[in-house]
């Protein structure tokens, strides 16, 4: 997500700490700040909009010259992306500056606390309670590395804190959990940033932070504790990569990195929605639960792999409400007359939040009285303003054009949203709901695990990239995903590739199978639904018969389609409703390398952009 600079050494702190921030704007952004210590005290500049903003208002007001400094690109989360919401964030005295990556799920709390003992606070956002607590932490006794210390025992979510205080002004202090951290170590001078692409122009000797770490830059090295103070093992590290890979994180493409990123997207998506009692609490819901527990139908609407995402709710959502759940696409919705009315919830999905369709569909939706809640991993983007309520994804920005992750972290929130509608309608009981969110949180994990066994999956696309032709097929929410992995194939590699509802085959499509087709089938849990198990065996062997080359994605154990797979790539054992989020990643992978191998460029296909503004 956000991009964060650290520095200490004898160059000018903002010209550092601006060109690092500049070389982590690949990652996405919506505003920018700096924050130098100089001359006793503090100076901070910051400004919504691009890096260019930034560096004008530091050209009309440059900040006194200083040796020690911190800056940070803000993907927005909590509070739009203006200019007080924009990091570093200051206490009241203006001695401590702090920036953020991340959600601290219990800032709420933190700052009722805060205001309590009569600190005000200027901005929406969850960072700012954090220097409020730094100079709480400092003035009490110690140096900033305790009052970090201290600070981050208090903090619950993922966040990545840097940290400086006017009265050390050759100290950054800098504190990870959950979120990227590396140190940069130079020629009497020392790097923190979120990425090595910061600092690389300047140093490829790093140190890999842990987990829990504290770590404390100053003209005398680098000292790194856990939390607790304890001293800490770290790993130090040569970084081989260019400038232009280093923004990749080493990958060759951007697709690659974002599918790499998928574990932890999932992860943040579903951070601070569960309260300590194990209950959804979903604070960018503004709906009411009374309005919510009139609602009579659910209608989603989107656009490519975003509509794959709504038709994958869709079960879920009819499952665990019984609400009856229609899936539209964007560009055909509102042509047709569709039937709405005030007791209609129409869930509006999209990455970017600027989708034209997207946009129009929810207009007319709520022309007609509908309430519309929307599914964006864009703060401030029109689509979350003009609904009703929002739910962010918090995936960070998504570079190449195919979507990967912010498919996956919307697949995530809409299993949210179901959830939440069944809580607040009574449909499912609580110890039910946090079995799911159990399911969900595991989930992360098992991305992680298909990732590490995706190289057979490379070596088949690879040996497949003369072929013309891909079909896909599945049932139940497997069908969306054949749909997904054939959009994938069409988006990157310029094949024909079509996805199929499995029980639709030998009503026409069937024709189309030939000796040698390569045909991509995924297969339900044999556990949960045993009948559309034995259903799609049946259809492998339909597929089989005929002499195509069956690639089946079938989850581990699942022994009875070992007899029909040419290729079986196996996905971890998850419930039936969640098998998308584990089922689609090979596909991606196998899409990805399959274009590669064609020499197609993945991260910017021919045709295609990333945000379609247009009808």
């Amino acid at each position: 997500m956000c991009g964060i600079v650290g520095y200490v050494g004898m160059q000018s702190a903002q010209d550092v700490v601006v060109a690092g921030l500049k070389r982590l704007e690949y990652r996405g952004y919506d505003s920018a700040g700096v924050a130098v210590l100089a001359d006793g005290g503090l100076a901070a500049a910051k400004k919504a909009g691009k890096l260019v903003n930034l560096e004008k208002e530091l050209g009309h007001r440059p900040l006194p010259a200083g040796r020690t400094g911190i800056g940070h690109t803000r993907w927005a989360t909590h509070g739009a992306p203006t200019d007080v919401n924009a990091h570093p964030h200051l206490d009241n005295a203006g001695r401590v500056a702090v920036v953020h990556n991340g959600i601290i799920e219990n800032f709420a709390a933190l700052r009722r606390e805060l205001t309590g003992r009569g600190h005000a606070l200027e901005s929406e956002t969850d960072t700012e309670v954090v220097g409020h607590l730094l100079a709480e932490a400092f003035s009490a006794g110690g140096d900033l590395a305790d009052a970090m210390r201290e600070v981050c025992r208090r903090l619950e979510g993922a966040f990545t804190l840097v940290a400086v205080h006017a009265d050390q002004p050759d100290v950054v202090v800098g504190a990870r959990r959950n979120s990227p951290l590396v140190v940069g170590v130079g020629q009497d001078e020392w790097f923190l940033a979120s990425d090595v692409a910061a600092f690389i122009a300047h140093t490829r000797s790093a140190i890999e932070l842990g987990q829990d770490q504290v770590v404390e830059l100053s003209p005398e090295g680098v000292t790194v504790t856990g939390f607790d103070g304890e001293p800490a093992d770290v790993r130090e590290y040569h970084v081989d990569w260019d400038a232009s890979a280093a923004e990749k994180g080493g990958y060759a493409s951007f697709m690659l990195k974002e599918i790499a990123d998928q574990p932890q997207a999932v992860a943040d998506t579903l951070l601070g929605r569960v309260d300590g009692e194990g209950a959804l609490h979903l604070d960018e819901v503004r709906i009411p639960d009374v309005e919510l527990r009139e609602v009579d139908k659910v209608v989603i609407v989107a656009c490519g792999t975003a509509f794959h995402a709504g038709m994958i709710a869709k079960y879920a959502i009819e499952h665990w409400t019984r609400l009856p759940c229609e899936t539209e696409l964007a560009s055909e919705f509102r042509y047709r007359d569709p039937i709405l009315d005030q007791r209609t919830l129409v869930v509006a999905i999209s990455q970017s939040g600027e989708t034209m369709d997207t946009l129009m569909a929810l207009r007319h939706a709520r022309e007609q009285g509908a309430k519309v809640l929307a599914i964006c991993n864009t703060n401030g983007s029109t689509i979350p303003r003009e609904s009703d309520a929002v739910l962010y994804t918090h995936a960070g920005p998504e570079v190449a054009v195919a979507s990967t992750k912010a498919f996956l972290t919307q697949l995530v929130a809409c299993y949210l949203v179901a959830l939440y509608l069944g809580q607040v309608r009574g449909t499912k009981w609580g110890d039910e709901i946090r079995t799911v969110v159990r399911q969900l949180s595991a989930i992360s994990a098992e991305v992680e695990s298909v990732l590490s066994t995706m190289e057979p999956v490379r070596d088949l696309a690879r040996s497949l990239a003369h072929h013309d032709t891909v079909l896909f097929v599945g049932r139940h929410v497997g069908y969306p995903v054949a749909l997904e992995g054939a959009l994938k194939l069409k988006e990157l590699a310029y094949m024909h590739a079509e996805g199929f509802a499995a029980g639709e085959l030998k009503h026409g499509p069937i024709a189309l199978i030939e000796e040698g087709l390569p045909v991509v089938v995924i297969v339900p849990s044999p556990r949960g639904r045993s009948v559309l198990h034995d259903k799609i065996v049946s259809n492998i062997q339909e597929i089989r018969a005929r002499g195509a080359l069956t690639i089946v994605v079938a989850e581990e154990g699942d022994d009875a389609v070992l007899p029909y797979a040419d290729h079986l790539i196996t996905v971890p054992t998850t419930p039936t409703l969640l098998q998308p989020l584990v089922a689609t990643v090979p596909l991606q992978v196998f899409a990805c390398e399959l274009a590669t191998a064609r020499g197609n460029e993945v991260d910017q296909p021919r045709n295609l952009a990333k945000s379609v503004t247009v009808e």
